[in-house]
């Protein structure tokens, strides 16, 4: 169902990445460098501290909810998602907030309206190239305390929160082939010059969904390895082993480079697959695929600021860790946290987002009002 009413272009790159292709130990704490990595060359290598002003402080006595997402825009402005209804107090925020890179509150909005289907349980935000700002909601429909509802449903938003387009609505998915609704999707990112949507359509079904990002018309989808995707796959053991299965489990992330290459995390199975925009199947790493135990990996994954988006930095949701991969091998080469309830810890990493500058924003699931933000600095 369609109602009508990032590719973010980083700008900059930073020499304090060209160095990176070791693996050091991570530090917590707010003063501390959170990463480190060894080189094979004298070249300096990025380490990442704790901006002590994020989360920031709510205005109008507005209060916190779980953050579940996090984006950055072309000006570096951060758009943050998270669910009101799990919020302390009287007066939950907005769904919706965006901030300046300091932290500086700029607007609020979002959530149920009689325009449009806000989903029950918020899941995604992403904001595209215009600045229009996306977002997805992953309500099952069985076995939740909000509603029974699912939530199978893409909404586009500009930036003052007017809607621009609704791709489908609550309990209307027929599954993996159906070409007009989503079923509970994750995550979405848009193609600028092809005006595509690519959407991570992967909590009911297990596949990747493009559609025209005007009008929400379909235009192609594939499951893992580039195959058809199928409803209710077999689910094997959380780390399998080989190349791991012919099908997505969670398809939790989604990104497309800026040499127009499609991204997509696959968290369950602790992996990310490349894809040309057409949806051929190129190749695949495996994320903390060594690491014990056997729990949700890769949920999200962002790109360094460089031009060639030399680095995939990948949000481990179990494991409390943001990984850094050598985008051209698809291979580990740094990483910085790791698990805990303090500030400069994560708690169910669940979403990433980079900056300009090469300065990462997280998302946690595990506490309230959990979105933090790290420097890069430079370490020797």
């Amino acid at each position: 169902m369609i109602t009508t009413p990032h590719d973010i272009p980083w700008r900059a790159a930073l020499a304090l990445l060209v160095g990176l292709v070791g693996c050091g130990e991570a530090n917590a704490g707010d003063e501390a460098a959170l990463a480190t990595a060894g080189t094979d060359t004298e070249l300096s290598v990025p380490a990442f501290t704790r901006d002590e002003a994020w989360p920031p402080a709510l205005p109008n006595g507005w209060s916190w909810g779980v953050v579940t997402s996090v984006d950055v825009d072309d000006d570096d402005h951060v758009w943050v998602l998270h669910r009101p209804r799990t919020a302390e107090g009287d007066a939950p925020a907005p769904p919706v907030l965006e901030f300046t890179p300091d932290g500086e509150f700029i607007q609020g909005w979002g959530g149920p309206s009689a325009e449009y289907d806000w989903p029950d349980t918020e899941h995604g935000i992403y904001v595209d190239h215009e600045g229009n700002v996306w977002v997805t909601g992953i309500n099952p429909r069985a076995g939740n305390e909000v509603s029974e509802r699912s939530d199978d449903m893409l909404l586009k938003f500009s930036h003052g929160g007017r809607l621009l387009l609704q791709v489908g609505g609550f309990d209307v998915s027929e599954g993996n082939a159906d070409t007009r609704n989503p079923r509970q999707p994750a995550d979405v990112a848009v193609h600028p010059r092809m005006g595509e949507a690519f959407i991570a359509d992967g909590y009911g079904n297990n596949r990747v969904w493009v559609v025209d990002a005007e009008t929400g018309e379909h235009k192609r989808l594939w499951g893992a390895f580039g195959k058809e995707p199928v409803d209710d796959p077999p689910l094997p053991e959380p780390m399998p082993t080989g190349r791991g299965p012919d099908h997505f489990d969670i398809v939790h992330g989604i990104a497309i480079s800026n040499d127009g290459l499609v991204y997509v995390a696959d968290r369950t199975f602790r992996r990310i697959q490349e894809f040309t925009i057409a949806g051929a199947f190129r190749r695949q790493g495996f994320v903390a695929r060594d690491e014990e135990p056997a729990r949700p990996t890769v949920s999200r994954i962002a790109f360094s600021a460089d031009q060639e988006q030399r680095f995939i930095f990948a949000s481990d949701f179990g494991g409390g860790i943001v990984w850094i991969l050598d985008r051209a091998r698809l291979e580990t080469v740094g990483r910085f946290g790791e698990r805990g309830n303090e500030l400069g810890q994560f708690g169910n990493l669940h979403h990433i987002a980079v900056d300009s500058q090469n300065n990462v924003y997280t998302a946690e699931v595990g506490a309230i009002g959990r979105v933090q933000k790290f420097r890069a600095t430079v370490g020797e």
